[in-house]
C-alpha cells in the first residue's frame, strides 16, 4: 500500500512540476524580451540568431524558474489532494502528512542537487555564450527608421532628416542629407522637396529617390602665395536624383575568450581562486600604501639632531614621536621652541608648506580609500555569485516546505489560488534577495547575511506551515479568528 501511495503522490507531483516549470520559464523569458526588445527589433537579425539568444537566455533563467515551479506544483498537488478529500482518506488510514511528503522531499532534494550542478557547471558556459551573443546583438547596426525633424545617422557616412511623411509613409517631404563619408565635416549637402527611401530585397542597399532639389558642395582651394584661402562651392539643381547607399547587416560573433573571465562565467572553484587573488591584491595595495605613507609622508626626511633650529621636522607630537621611537631615532627635541626660533617670514612659509603637504596627503588617502572600496565591491560580486549558486538550489527545498503544507491547508488545486500564493511568496523571496544583495555590493552587509537573508526569512515560515498542516490547524479559516477575537473581548469585559 505504501508503494502505491508513493507512486500516486509522485505522479500527482511530476505532471504539474513539468508544466509549471515551462510556464515559469516562459514568463521569465517574456520579461527578458520586454527588457531587451529595443536591442532585437529592427536590426536585420536572422531567426536563428534570435532563437539561439532565446535558448541561452532560457538556460540563464533556469535557476530562478526551478524554485518557482517547485512551489507552484507542490501547492497544486496537495491542494488537489485536499480538495478531493484524498488527504483526509490517507490520514484516516493512519498515515501522517510527513509520510505523504517523504517521497516528494527526496525528489525535491534531487531537484536541488540538479539545480546546484546546473548552476555550477552548465550555467557558466551558457552565460558565456548568452552574454557574448547579447553583446553582439547590441552592437549590430539598426535598420533605417526615419522620424520627422530628427537627423538619422544609421546609414554610414550619411545624416538624413525629413520634415514630414505622407499617410502611406512611402513619400517623404523636406529632405536634408549631409554626405560626409569621404571628406571631413558636412561639405556636401542635398536638399529636396520630396523623395522616397527603400531597402532592396536582399538587404544590401538603400535607394533614395529625390525630387526637385539642390545639391551643394563646398571645396577648399590650395593656399596661394600672398593670398587668402577661398572656399568656393558648387550648386547643382535637379528634378530627380537617385542615391544608392550600401548597407551591411552581416552578423558577426565576437571571440568568447573576451568575456570568459567575468564572474558570471566561472564555477565555484574558479570563483574561490579569483576571490583569494583579489583579496591578496587588496592587502598588498593597502600594505604598500601604508608603508609609503609612513616613509614618504610622515617621516619624509631623516631626522638629524643638532644645536640649530632645524634639528627636527614639524608634525604632530604624539604620532611622530611614536614613529621616531619605532625607528630608533632620537626624539628628545622641543618642537615648539624650534618653531618659535624662526622669523615671522619663515613661520609663514613653514605653515603654508605644512598646509599644502597635508592637502596632498589627504587627497592621496581619499584616492586610495576609493580604490580599495572599488576593489572590495568587485570582490563582493564574486562572493555573491558563489553564494547564489547554493541559495537558488536550496530555495527548491524551502519552497517545497512552504508549498506542500500550504496546499494541504488551503485545499484548493488548479491554477487559481495556487498561482496567486506562489507568485506572492516568490516575489517576497526575489525582492528581498535583490535588496539585500545590493547591501552586499555596497559593502554594508556580508555575503552570508545579504545573499542568505531571504532564506533565513522563509525557513521559519516553512517550518510554521508544516507544523500547522500536521496538526490540522485552520490558519486560513476566518471563523476561527473571529471566535478568538470574540473570546478576547469577553474576557476584557469581565
Amino acid at each position: 500500500m505504501i508503494k502505491k501511495l508513493n507512486l500516486l503522490v509522485i505522479k500527482s507531483f511530476i505532471g504539474p512540476l513539468i508544466v509549471t516549470f515551462f510556464v515559469a520559464l516562459f514568463v521569465l523569458l517574456m520579461q527578458f524580451l520586454w527588457l531587451y526588445i529595443d536591442d532585437l527589433v529592427g536590426k536585420g537579425l536572422s531567426v536563428w540568431v534570435i532563437a539561439e539568444l532565446l535558448f541561452y537566455a532560457s538556460a540563464h533563467l533556469v535557476p530562478m524558474a526551478l524554485p518557482l515551479a517547485v512551489l507552484l506544483s507542490s501547492i497544486m498537488t496537495f491542494g488537489n489532494m485536499g480538495e478531493y478529500y484524498e488527504l483526509t482518506a490517507i490520514k484516516a488510514a493512519g498515515i501522517s502528512l510527513q509520510r505523504i511528503m517523504t517521497p516528494l522531499i527526496v525528489i525535491c532534494a534531487g531537484i536541488a542537487g540538479f539545480a546546484f550542478f546546473f548552476a555550477n557547471n552548465i550555467l557558466p558556459k551558457a552565460d558565456l555564450k548568452f552574454y557574448t551573443l547579447l553583446y553582439d546583438v547590441k552592437q549590430q547596426h539598426p535598420t533605417l527608421d526615419i522620424r520627422e525633424g530628427i537627423f538619422n545617422g544609421n546609414l554610414e557616412g550619411f545624416s538624413i532628416k525629413i520634415g514630414d511623411k505622407h499617410s502611406s509613409k512611402t513619400m517623404m517631404y523636406d529632405f536634408m542629407i549631409y554626405d560626409h563619408k569621404s571628406q571631413p565635416g558636412n561639405k556636401i549637402v542635398t536638399v529636396a522637396d520630396s523623395g522616397t527611401i527603400k531597402v532592396t530585397d536582399n538587404m544590401r542597399f538603400t535607394i533614395i529617390e529625390l525630387f526637385s532639389g539642390v545639391r551643394y558642395e563646398e571645396s577648399e582651394e590650395e593656399e596661394k602665395v600672398n593670398s587668402k584661402r577661398t572656399f568656393p562651392h558648387q550648386k547643382e539643381e535637379f528634378e530627380r536624383q537617385t542615391i544608392v547607399i550600401p548597407i551591411n547587416f552581416d552578423f558577426t560573433k565576437s571571440d568568447e575568450s573576451l568575456f570568459k573571465h567575468n564572474y558570471q562565467m566561472l564555477n565555484i572553484e574558479q570563483l574561490s581562486t579569483v576571490i583569494d587573488s583579489l583579496q591578496n591584491k587588496s592587502n598588498y595595495r593597502h600594505s604598500v600604501f601604508y608603508d609609503n605613507l609612513i616613509r614618504t609622508k610622515i617621516l619624509k626626511n631623516e631626522v638629524k639632531i643638532s644645536n640649530r633650529e632645524d634639528s627636527s621636522r614639524f608634525a604632530k607630537k604624539d604620532s611622530i614621536l611614536k614613529n621616531l621611537e619605532y625607528q630608533n631615532l632620537p626624539v628628545k627635541t622641543n618642537i615648539d621652541s624650534i618653531y618659535n626660533s624662526y622669523s615671522l617670514e619663515n613661520k609663514y612659509q613653514v605653515i603654508n608648506s605644512a598646509i599644502e603637504y597635508c592637502e596632498q596627503t589627504h587627497a592621496e588617502i581619499v584616492r586610495t580609500k576609493e580604490d580599495l572600496f572599488q576593489r572590495k565591491k568587485y570582490r563582493a560580486k564574486h562572493q555573491i555569485a558563489v553564494h547564489q549558486k547554493i541559495t537558488y538550489a536550496l530555495a527548491c527545498l524551502i519552497f517545497f516546505f512552504i508549498g506542500a503544507p500550504l496546499g494541504a491547508i488551503i485545499r484548493k488545486g488548479g491554477f487559481g489560488l495556487p498561482i496567486v500564493v506562489s507568485v506572492l511568496f516568490f516575489l517576497i523571496y526575489y525582492v528581498v534577495t535583490m535588496s539585500t544583495v545590493k547591501f552586499v555590493k555596497e559593502g554594508v552587509w556580508s555575503p552570508w547575511l545579504g545573499v542568505w537573508f531571504a532564506s533565513y526569512l522563509l525557513i521559519p515560515v516553512g517550518g510554521f506551515l508544516t507544523y500547522k498542516a500536521t496538526t490540522d490547524s485552520s490558519i486560513f479559516n476566518s471563523e476561527t479568528y473571529i471566535e478568538n477575537i470574540k473570546k478576547f473581548f469577553k474576557k476584557k469585559k469581565k
